[in-house]
This record gives C-alpha cells, sequence and structure tokens, in this order.
C-alpha cells in the first residue's frame, strides 16, 4: 500500500468518523426517519439518471437496500435522537463486524475459524458490558437500538455478498434507490407530516442551517466522496490490508465528540470499547489472504 493510498484511508476514516458529528446537528433539525428519507433520496435521483444499474439479481439488491439502507439508518438515527451518545454510536456500530461474520456461517455456510470466534466473543463481551453500564443509567434502549442498526447493516451484507456486483460503489449507490419510500412511510406514520413539514419550512434559521449543513456533510463527504475513496481502495489494494482502517472510525467519532459535543466517556465504555474493536480485528481479518466481498462492500458504503 502506497504512502499516498494510506493517508486517502486515513482520511476516510475522518470523514466517516466526523460523519457521526454531522448526524447529530442533523437530527438537531429534523425527524430522525424523515433524514433518513431525505438522505437516500438526494442520492438516488442522481443515480437513477446518471448511474448504470448493476448487473445483479433484484432480489440481492433490494436486500441490501433495506437491511444496510432502511434497517441501518433507521434504527440509528432514532437511537441517535433518543439520546445514544454520538461517540458511543460509532463504537457500537463497529458490531456489524462480527455480526457479519455470523450470519455469513449461519445463511451461506461459511465455515468460523477458532480466531473468528474469540474475536466475535471479545466483541459480544465488550458490548454487554456497554449495554449492562447504559442499563445502570437507565439509557439501554439507544443501545439496543444501535446494536440491532449493526445486526441490520450486518444482513446488508450477506446480500451484497450473495449479488457479486461487478462494480461495489454502483451497487452501494442503487441501494439508495430502495430506502427512500420506506423511510418516508414510517415517518409518515411514527412522525407526521406536520414535522416533516416543519423542518423543512424552517430551514431559514439558525438550527436549520446547521441542520442542513450536517446534512450535506452526510450525503457529500460521508456518503460519496468517502465511499468513492474507500472503493478505489479496496480495488488497488488488498481488502486485509485496507479493511483495519475503518476500526479508527470510532476513534475519530468518539475524539470529535469529546472536543465539540463535551461527550465523556466513561472508563468503562472505552475498555469495553478497546475490547470491541479488538474483537472485530480478529474477527474481520482471520487470515493474510483471504477474499472479503462482505468486508468490501460494507465499509465501502459506510457512513453512518
Amino acid at each position: 500500500m502506497s504512502p499516498r493510498d494510506r493517508l486517502l484511508a486515513l482520511f476516510v476514516a475522518v470523514l466517516w468518523g466526523c460523519n457521526f458529528l454531522a448526524v447529530h446537528y442533523t437530527l438537531g433539525h429534523f425527524p430522525p426517519l424523515f433524514a433518513g428519507a431525505l438522505r437516500f433520496l438526494v442520492i438516488a435521483v442522481p443515480t437513477i439518471l446518471f448511474v448504470p444499474r448493476p448487473k445483479v439479481k433484484l432480489r440481492w439488491l433490494l436486500g441490501f437496500g433495506l437491511g444496510f439502507g432502511t434497517g441501518q439508518f433507521a434504527l440509528l438515527f432514532i437511537a441517535m435522537n433518543i439520546g445514544m451518545p454520538t461517540g458511543l454510536a460509532s463504537l457500537v456500530l463497529q458490531a456489524s463486524a462480527p455480526f457479519t461474520v455470523v450470519l455469513g456461517s449461519v445463511f451461506l455456510r461459511e465455515r468460523l475459524s477458532p480466531r473468528q470466534l474469540t474475536g466475535i466473543v471479545l466483541a459480544v463481551a465488550g458490548m454487554l458490558v456497554i449495554a449492562w453500564h447504559q442499563a445502570e443509567h437507565a439509557v439501554l434502549l439507544p443501545v439496543v437500538l444501535t446494536l440491532l442498526a449493526a445486526l441490520s447493516w450486518g444482513i446488508g451484507n450477506v446480500f451484497a455478498r450473495q449479488a457479486r456486483p461487478d462494480n461495489g460503489l454502483h451497487f452501494t449507490l442503487w441501494m439508495s434507490v430502495v430506502p427512500p419510500i420506506p423511510m418516508f412511510v414510517l415517518s409518515l406514520i411514527f412522525e407526521g407530516p406536520g414535522a416533516q413539514w416543519h423542518s423543512l419550512a424552517t430551514l431559514d434559521t439558525t438550527n436549520g442551517w446547521i441542520g442542513l449543513g450536517g446534512f450535506t456533510y452526510v450525503v457529500v463527504l460521508g456518503t460519496l466522496v468517502g465511499s468513492g475513496i474507500w472503493t478505489t481502495l479496496m480495488r488497488r489494494n488488498p481488502a486485509g490490508i485496507v479493511a483495519p482502517f475503518s476500526l479508527l472510525v470510532p476513534v475519530v467519532g468518539m475524539s470529535a465528540s469529546f472536543v465539540l459535543l463535551h461527550e465523556v466517556p466513561q472508563l468503562v465504555e472505552i475498555l469495553a470499547g478497546l475490547v470491541i474493536v479488538g474483537g472485530v480485528l480478529l474477527g474481520s481479518l482471520p487470515r493474510r489472504q483471504r477474499s472479503t466481498a462482505a468486508v468490501s462492500e460494507g465499509l465501502a458504503a459506510s457512513s453512518s
């Protein structure tokens, strides 16, 4: 991996880590489900017009869109909206990696190595510690929703692996066509048209501009720029070399939240987070030579 590619990988980790901060500011103005629908809609429209549709079966595209897109971001945005700390969200969402390994073993009959099993056990142990600690402070529900978001991401990865697209970026962009309608419907049911209209009608306020700035970052930098660079790096370098850079995302996310939002994680959460990251590393990188479609496609689309 060239020095330039290493710097690009670090740049993407910074973009994705700060993406959670951008989501925080977005949700300060937009209802969470409506924000998710808009996020995918502004990507879906130009995708349909200008990006060739990937030659994959429709069921795999729909499954990836509903799992990675609709499920993950609906649950994550709701969790952050009801109290999930921004930095902690960037950490707990890393559970998608061990979830992907387990789901691949169950549904795709992929064998688990002892190293993968060890990594899964470590990651689960870390998540249980965080859940227990948050439950003591009566904020367990946001953690559970974030874990379900990670599980949904893992489900999406299984569909992506089955799709085996020739162009991962095109596949990721076309995934964005799936979530807008179900997320709009969910928003109408649970948030109501009044909340949707109010968020659009008050964009000219200070809070509106801040929310719009966060939304723009999520769409442009977190999704298009970050995913585009990551996909290019995955194409030029072995996945086993590129993928570990994603473990820097929660480091950036928690650091940015500490500096800008004054979120101070407890020592037990930091230690549990280190255990989770170590488990993810063990579970996601079992061998030096491997073919990792799920890792490349899942991480290429990461944005939170």
